[in-house]
């Protein structure tokens, strides 16, 4: 039975499932089909933060253009541009026990492409949610639906995972940000075009 969480809460996920070191991180989507003319393109990425809360180098930011991170033990699957159909719409596939050291936080993001321009935003999303599963079994571990608290923001921090003491622990976040993947970026300590 998954764990459901909600804003601001923290979970242990290695100290309860001892021996599991891969999971699944699946993020998934609605968004509503009455809103505007233009198709809506919504992305997860990851970044990976050291002790300051910032990305090492820009291969510490995992997205649909660079599926792999931390030495190939964090990958992201790809590109989901629709968000059509049941179940995840993008999934990070993650080997905790091969996780640099280094890397002490591992931050999930959704982001609405080019969300600014079309006039749109997480406002007219749905169901949004973060889960964890593990890779082994395919068991859903533990599950953050975001709910509709977003009416002006283009991207949204949805969660991560946390190095504390000697154990990965997840962290429900739900923070929503304007300026889209650029903000997003520049505050996790990339510098942007």
């Amino acid at each position: 039975m998954a764990v459901s969480l909600s804003k601001g809460q923290k979970v242990d996920l290695t100290k309860t499932n001892p021996g599991m070191t891969k999971v699944i991180v699946g993020l998934g989507w609605d968004t509503n089909k009455y809103d505007g003319g233009t198709d809506f393109d919504l992305d997860s990425s990851v970044f990976l933060l050291g002790d300051t809360g910032k990305v090492t180098s820009e291969s510490d930011f995992v997205f649909y253009n660079n599926t792999t991170g931390a030495n190939g033990s964090v990958v992201h699957t790809g590109d989901n541009r629709t968000g059509e159909g049941a179940g995840d719409d993008e999934q990070v596939k993650i080997d905790l026990a091969n996780v640099p050291a280094n890397i002490q936080r591992i931050t999930f993001t959704i982001t609405i492409h080019d969300g600014e321009a079309r006039n749109q935003n997480f406002g007219q999303v749905s169901n949004s949610y973060v889960r964890i599963l593990n890779e082994d079994t395919g068991e859903e571990l533990i599950r953050y639906d975001l709910g509709e608290d977003f009416s002006i923001e283009t991207a949204l921090v949805v969660g991560e995972l946390y190095r504390h003491n000697g154990e990965w622990k997840f962290s429900a976040i739900g923070s929503g940000y304007q300026g889209g993947l650029a903000a997003l970026a520049k505050d996790f300590g990339l510098q942007v075009g």
